[in-house]
């Protein structure tokens, strides 16, 4: 006769939505999420098979941008503190280590670091100093600044193209963009975007880049080539406020956070148009993507979580609390 065992409720659905989590997701989707908590100066750590946070990493100041590695080992955390206009002791670049979750170097990124992009190389990064009007160009492996760079005022976003010759900083009060040739350490364009840009981010290809602009309400398509802006979408009329951008693995499809909708438009790459949007949670502001272009992840600010979206259904398949203010999030 089997021997019967009486397992716990509780345990019972934890196992049964686990497996239903697994069931659901690739074999080469991500594992692991780290959501930057912006209100309780954390990171936190989540177990995506579970959808739960099993690690939480303290920061000591308040983090925004974050991004992994190219092979995955360190996650990069850009910190402020609460002085504005003076570049102070916590404003920097956190190195953590992934394997052991502890803070391990901090990099020195000028006056309160917001978004940063690494190259693909993993040796360098460059940041926007939001209160200085400048970039800082910094070699990981030394810790030294190569070089700063002025651009527009009130820089935000970064993105390092593919091939890493070339980086956009967008500069929230000037309308701007400003390209940075990464080799020669130089800003060798500057261009001229819709209202209030914040994220950029570059297709896989490398010949377009994509500029969220909040108070205009919409998508710059820039042609990277020829240095200009050759379309500008309207997003969720004009209403929407958007912030974070990503591109889809193959190009296809541009997501745009939508934070004072609650949305996370969806835009045709080639035609460059919306064909949908999905509801996630409230102030939906940094986002991210699975390397196969399934999931998607969006920081809700306000909900205090993350909401999981399946690409395919285009919709919602669930949410996992983190801490307070959630601001970015990177999967690996």
């Amino acid at each position: 006769m089997p021997r019967i065992v009486n397992v716990p409720p509780t345990l019972l659905a934890l196992a049964l939505a686990t497996s239903a989590a697994q069931a659901q997701r690739p074999a080469d989707s991500p594992t692991v999420a780290y959501v930057t908590n912006e209100g309780s100066r954390t990171v936190s750590v989540i177990d995506l098979a579970s959808r739960r946070v099993v690690a939480t990493i303290p920061m000591g100041a308040r983090p925004r941008g974050l991004h992994l590695s190219p092979d995955g080992r360190r996650l990069y955390v850009a910190l402020s503190d609460d002085r504005p206009n003076v570049q102070g002791g916590d404003d920097a670049i956190a190195e953590i280590d992934v394997a052991t979750r502890r803070i391990v170097a901090r990099h020195r990124a000028g006056s309160d670091p917001e978004q940063f992009g690494i190259t693909p190389d993993g040796r360098s990064l460059i940041a926007a100093n939001e209160d200085a009007g400048t970039a800082s160009l910094i070699d990981l492996a030394t810790n030294r600044e190569l070089a700063t760079l002025i651009v527009g005022i009130e820089p935000e976003g970064v993105a390092v193209s593919p091939d890493g010759r070339l980086a956009f900083v967008t500069a929230e009060t000037s309308n701007s963009v400003s390209i940075v040739d990464m080799a020669a350490r130089a800003v060798v364009a500057n261009l001229l975007v819709d209202v209030r840009p914040r994220a950029a981010a570059f297709s896989p290809d490398g010949r377009r880049a994509y500029v969220s602009a909040e108070i205009g309400g919409t998508l710059t398509v820039i042609d990277v080539a020829r240095r200009e802006a050759i379309a500008t979408i309207e997003l969720d009329g004009l209403e929407g406020k958007p912030v974070g951008v990503v591109v889809s693995p193959d190009g296809s499809r541009v997501y745009v956070a939508n934070g004072a909708t609650g949305r996370v438009s969806v835009v045709d790459a080639r035609a460059n148009r919306v064909i949908g949007s999905v509801q996630v949670g409230r102030r939906p502001w940094g986002l991210a993507l699975s390397r196969d272009g399934r999931w998607l992840y969006s920081a809700n600010g306000l909900s205090h979580d993350v909401s999981i979206v399946d690409t395919q259904a285009l919709r919602t398949v669930g949410r996992i609390p983190v801490g307070e203010r959630p601001w970015g999030v990177a999967v690996h």
